[in-house]
């Protein structure tokens, strides 16, 4: 355990999601959100956009990528460090290591190499004072628990850019053996609704930005998917579904919108170029529900929450369906929480209550876990020092942070 003189004077948290880092000083009331890629546009070839440095493209079409994160697993140190470095340098929080501790997350299932390649470059070439690395859901359970002490059991939905990961907790610890993975995201939402626009209206295959933005915007998750079908079919007024999406032009229009309901017609105005959302509105999230509509070899949400529940021990389990805590940023979807709900509900025994919440930011719920544990008494047991990763290794640290 680091003696007091060895603990770092600040704490910045970092969420370190595939699409989004979350990241900001323990003490700030918000973190900041900044996107994980570093991207060049076809009108500015010799610049390099990182990180949020994006918000200065003048043109998002054509935007090309280069991710840290190849299939949700942090491999692409080159890209990863320019982000971190515009993140921790004077572009932003203006980080002094020596005197910081970190509080980073990593994916479930992590491989070994991947996770001391992370260590190495926060200790060796960052030279951070400490270093607590944990997953995600860990930080949401453990502020479920300090709000609500008599919740000792939760189980932690998260549904992020890559996968979506279901981790049961007792009294805030993991059930390690028990996590389940869905290899489905907000990423595959993205690349399903590029294609079926592409597909019926336009093609929009290399408007990655675009097309996430409206997603973003437009979709939602049917709780009566039959009855949102039926009600697309209809033409006029009587289709309250149907949307109009009035496309960036990037002189004007700097970035898309919805029209509202009483203006969509389907008739672009002067200089517009409208895309058509209709049954594409809540189909495109369905996928996370029911992943064999398009031919995917995986359970739904609901199902997996069933399988991932039943893996416990039978004394958990009707605690676990009282507290599933959804987050990550497909749970921000209008309707999802209720559909989670709903679907869990139907399948589980009746004879126990579900509960299942949404809170109030799910994209940034595992910063502010974050920001709240460094307060905990016990915090400096879960550290690692950069003097004890001198004196003892990566070992240490592995066996410190097996996660």
């Amino acid at each position: 355990m680091p003696s007091v003189s060895e603990m770092a004077n600040n704490v910045f948290v970092m969420d370190n999601g595939g699409s989004t880092i979350k990241a900001g000083y323990s003490t700030d009331s918000k973190p900041k959100l900044i996107p994980n890629f570093v991207a060049k546009a076809k009108n500015e070839r010799r610049r390099a956009f990182v990180g949020s440095q994006i918000e200065e493209c003048k043109d998002f079409s054509g935007l090309f990528y280069a991710l840290p994160f190849t299939r949700g697993f942090l491999d692409n140190w080159e890209v990863e460090k320019q982000v971190w470095d515009h993140i921790f340098g004077s572009d932003m929080y203006n980080v002094n290591f020596n005197d910081t501790c970190l509080i980073a997350t990593e994916p479930h299932f992590n491989f070994v190499a991947l996770k001391e390649a992370m260590i190495e470059v926060i200790f060796e070439s960052l030279e951070f004072n400490s270093l607590y690395l944990t997953n995600s859901t860990t930080l949401t359970a453990y502020k479920s628990q300090k709000q609500n002490p008599s919740d000792l059991c939760s189980l932690v939905v998260e549904s992020g850019y890559s996968f979506t990961h279901f981790a049961p907790y007792i009294k805030s610890k993991k059930i390690f053996n028990n996590v389940c993975r869905l290899s489905l995201g907000g990423k595959a939402l993205t690349n399903h609704l590029k294609e079926v626009i592409s597909y019926r209206q336009l093609n929009v295959m290399d408007e990655t930005y675009v097309v996430n933005q409206i997603k973003e915007d437009v979709c939602y998750v049917s709780t009566d998917v039959d009855k949102d079908l039926e009600t697309a079919s209809l033409r006029g007024k009587e289709n309250t579904i149907v949307r109009d999406y009035v496309l960036p032009d990037y002189t004007v229009i700097k970035r898309g919108y919805v029209r509202p309901l009483e203006e969509t017609n389907g008739k672009p105005k002067e200089n517009e170029q409208l895309i058509r959302m209709n049954n594409e509105r809540f189909m495109i999230p369905e996928m996370l529900f029911h992943p064999s509509d398009v031919h995917l070899r995986n359970m739904g949400i609901p199902e997996a929450i069933i399988h991932c529940i039943s893996l416990c021990p039978e004394e958990v389990q009707p605690h676990l369906y009282k507290n599933i805590i959804l987050t990550g940023g497909n749970a921000c979807l209008p309707g999802f929480r209720d559909r989670v709900y709903e679907d869990v509900r139907k399948e589980a025994h009746h004879l126990f209550d579900v509960r299942v919440t949404l809170p109030e930011n799910p994209a940034t719920d595992a910063w502010e876990g974050g920001a709240m544990i460094c307060n905990d008494p016990e915090f400096s047991k879960l550290v690692v020092t950069r003097k004890q990763y001198e004196e003892n290794g990566l070992g240490f640290c592995l066996e410190k942070f097996s996660s």
